[in-house]
């Protein structure tokens, strides 16, 4: 029964990473074409999930120990789109143009149904292997959330042809990667503890 779960996580880990990795490519491509800092912070955090499940399903069998240590690098992982929004904010505040909201909103509905349905195959293993799959599951949880900011903020857009909708929901996402990578850290350290002879 344990080979079969550890069978069936290593699956759901594989189909994350690989919905991850298309959908980066997708969104960063919308992205440049509209001038969108929330799709940048979010094409980035797509890239890292993709990195970060990659990781993962590299570390699955491992012992606590070596498993804990890679949670501790995936909490820095976590802070990539972070950086990716701030550089973005400073290109976005240099030439102040909105996005296009009607791109803006349907990139946001496309990466939430991605997200909703990586959420849901992670929920169930979100207790297994320790640091390792909660920081896979917050990653897609956290992300279907900043999705519906994105979709919120391509609808604002289009009444007010503003910048500042699609900077805040930027702001939102980097927010949640750091408590993200704060939440990791903190289940890493504790296991890293716990495997110390």
């Amino acid at each position: 029964m344990a080979d079969e779960t550890g069978l069936s996580l290593r699956r759901a880990i594989a189909t994350v990473a690989i919905l991850n990795l298309a959908y980066f490519g997708v969104e960063l491509g919308v992205a440049l074409r509209i001038g969108s800092v929330s799709l940048v912070a979010d094409s980035a955090d797509f890239f890292e999930d993709a990195a970060v499940n990659g990781l993962i399903l590299l570390a699955l069998g491992w012992r606590a120990r070596p498993r804990a240590r890679v949670g501790l690098a995936l909490s820095g992982v976590l802070l990539l789109p972070v950086a990716a929004f701030l550089w973005t904010l400073w290109r976005k505040l240099a030439a102040p143009t909105p996005p296009d909201p009607g791109a803006l909103a349907l990139t946001g509905l496309g990466a939430l149904a991605i997200n909703l349905f990586c959420a849901v195959l992670l929920a169930r293993y979100r207790a297994h292997a320790g640091s390792l799959t909660r920081a896979a599951f917050l990653s897609a949880r956290n992300d279907a959330a900043a999705n519906l900011g994105i979709i919120g903020a391509g609808l604002v857009t289009a009444l007010t042809r503003s910048l500042w909708p699609d900077v805040v929901v930027g702001l939102a996402i980097a927010g949640m990667n750091l408590d993200a990578a704060r939440q990791v850290w903190a289940a890493a350290r504790g296991e890293h503890a716990a495997a110390e002879p």
